[in-house]
């Protein structure tokens, strides 16, 4: 038998593979990261635990140094790190925005600042952070409309819902943005373009931590809950794993404990959220293969498709199903149907008598 044709030597070459897909390519060395820890180290952070790395499946990540044990801190970025609105505030933005009516959303807040500190290029304070964010986004939003419309109604239906929100959310702020006209000596409507608002504002989406926020008058009522994580936000998503992570208000760091353990240079993962993969692609813009919270969602059409054509009270039940907001969200996922598809199926398949009976209680 020739070398490596046997038995032994084929388990150790699946045995490679295996390990080669598992595990990522440092990205620590790139000039963008180099700068970037530079950064982090002039506002007291320094990491031990992880390096950016490249991994089969999701790209860019963060690996493990070394095996992190259970409850262990991997990450305890300091406030200064963090872009907030209170970061906005205290710029050059800061002045703008306080008189300005009626106030700015929060979310509008940190919008303008990413936009107005992209545009400064090299002389923005933000530069080794913004140098590693996404140049574009694969949200429903970002997407051409003939990629869609070969979504699932369900899914089409919630990102043009999303596209729409955007662009009143842009369209509603063009004269604040007109009013920032003296801080800049090129137009303003190059500068804050919907492309620009719209990198933005998936920026925000995709990436923002919840910190909460002490409520300001210069600001709307809205939540105000975002932060930017620099470094932090390289964490990628599984829903395999759970981490406790919350800012620490008595060191004033945002903190991230292992709940389980991790072997050395493997990808250290976050959990996002018990999410299916329609709210994954829609908030994040990619979707989890191996997810325990997938389903299926169930459109009108569908619901309907299969019951009796004959029924001559359907349409009244469709409409209670409307008026009591069960026409949406119906699913079937890997334990069966949701209670809220059973229930409207349930009221669609009564005889004539129930739903009269019901109808009329």
């Amino acid at each position: 038998m020739k070398k490596g044709r046997g038995r032994t030597s084929r388990i150790r070459r699946r045995k490679l593979f295996r390990s080669s897909v598992s595990r990522g390519v440092s990205e620590s060395y790139k000039p963008e990261f180099i700068e970037l820890k530079k950064w982090l180290k002039d506002r007291k952070f320094e990491d031990t635990n992880l390096i950016p790395a490249c991994f089969p499946g999701t790209g860019r990540g963060l690996m493990s140094k070394t095996s992190l044990r259970e409850g262990q801190m991997i990450i305890s970025l300091p406030e200064s790190c963090l872009l907030t609105t209170d970061t906005v505030i205290r710029s050059y933005l800061g002045a703008y925005i306080a008189k300005w009516q009626p106030p700015p959303s929060p979310l509008l807040a940190l919008c303008t600042f990413l936009v107005s500190e992209k545009h400064a290029g090299d002389q923005s304070l933000w530069k080794p952070y913004l140098e590693i964010l996404p140049k574009a986004y694969t949200c429903p939003v970002c997407l051409e409309p003939e990629v869609v419309n070969l979504f699932p109604k369900p899914l089409k239906a919630k990102a043009e819902e999303q596209r729409a929100h955007v662009q009143g959310f842009f369209s509603s702020s063009r004269d604040f943005f007109s009013s920032l006209q003296p801080l800049f000596s090129e137009a303003v409507e190059s500068i804050f373009s919907y492309s620009a608002l719209l990198w933005a504002w998936c920026t925000v989406n995709t990436r923002a931590v919840y910190v909460e926020h002490r409520q300001r008058q210069c600001l709307s009522t809205e939540p105000n809950t975002y932060a930017l994580a620099p470094y932090l936000d390289l964490l990628n998503h599984s829903p395999d794993v759970q981490v406790k992570a919350a800012f620490n208000e008595e060191t004033r760091c945002y903190e991230i404990r292992m709940a389980s353990s991790c072997r050395k240079h493997e990808q250290v993962f976050i959990c996002y959220g018990p999410h299916d993969n329609q709210r994954l692609l829609l908030e994040y813009g990619f979707i989890s293969i191996q997810n325990p919270h997938a389903c299926v969602y169930v459109s009108e059409d569908i619901l309907v498709k299969y019951l009796p054509s004959t029924d001559k009270q359907m349409n009244k039940k469709i409409s209670i199903l409307k008026d009591h907001d069960f026409i949406e969200n119906l699913t079937f996922g890997w334990d069966g149907p949701s209670w809220r598809l059973l229930t409207a199926l349930k009221l669609l398949c009564l005889e004539a008598d129930e739903f009269y009976h019901l109808h009329n209680c």
